[in-house]
This record gives C-alpha cells, structure tokens and sequence, in this order.
C-alpha cells in the first residue's frame, strides 16, 4: 500500500494551510494497492516529537475502502486526539520542527467502536486485523 498527498512530499514541509498557522484543516491523501480483502482503514496521524510524548493529532476509523481522502474532510468515524477534540488538529509544534506520521491501515473488518475513543484503544482493536500499512511523513516549523 502507499500514501501520498498531492500538497506535500514524503518527508517534506506541510503547508501551512494545514496547520495551526493556517486553515487547520486535514491535507488531501491519495492511497493506492490496497490489498484485495480489507473492509475499512484506519488513519493516524502523530506527532513523535511532541515535548510530552507522540502527541496524536487526528484518529479516523472505519473509512471505506478509497483511493482518496479530501482535504478538509471526515472519510469516517473520529476519535479523539490529544487536543481533545474529534477533529483533525494541525501541526503546533511548540518549538522547533517536528514530523507529523500519516499511518494508513487496511483492515480486514469494520471496527465499529463508538466515536471519541482513544488512539491507543483504536491501536489494540486493530490488532489482528491488519492487512497492511502505509506511512506518508510531513515535517512543520512555526515560522
């Protein structure tokens, strides 16, 4: 599988558009050779290097199965982020420039949990059911 995004290279600068400095909404992504069987994916997107700890910035499950995601959307369920809310929350690093991880997952089921769980209670309903994954990493400095 593999993830990409019309707005940003793979280890390359997010635009500002989508980040705290900006619009603050969710880049557009392009997803391709998602294996035959998975019945939803799942998307993570973190921050690793967060003062705090991986600080998770948007957690999206059971999207249907797609070749995109569109900027500024909500393919699926949301749970919630350490900003503790249910949308996406852009790049904010406090000091410094950060790597924002785009993780795709391919499931092989639905998950059908409740919207607002917790990315590590989404990380351990996964499990299992992974059928493969693709990481698509952006990088953000506050100018």
């Amino acid at each position: 599988m593999k993830l990409t995004s019309p707005d940003f290279k793979h280890n390359g600068n997010i635009p500002k558009k989508f980040t705290c400095q900006g619009d603050d909404v969710n880049p557009p992504l392009v997803i391709e050779n998602i294996p035959a069987g998975a019945k939803s994916l799942t998307l993570i997107v973190d921050d690793p290097d967060a003062p705090m700890g991986t600080w998770a910035h948007w957690v999206v499950y059971d999207i249907p199965v797609v070749s995109s995601i569109a900027g500024n959307s909500v393919p699926g369920k949301q749970g919630m982020n350490d900003f503790r809310r249910l949308n996406y929350g852009g790049p904010c690093p406090p000091s410094g420039t950060h790597r924002y991880f785009f993780k795709l997952y391919a499931l092989d089921t639905l998950l059908n949990l409740k919207e607002g769980v917790k990315k590590r209670d989404l990380e351990k309903a996964m499990e299992g059911h992974i059928l493969d994954k693709a990481e698509l990493i952006g990088l953000y400095k506050k100018i």
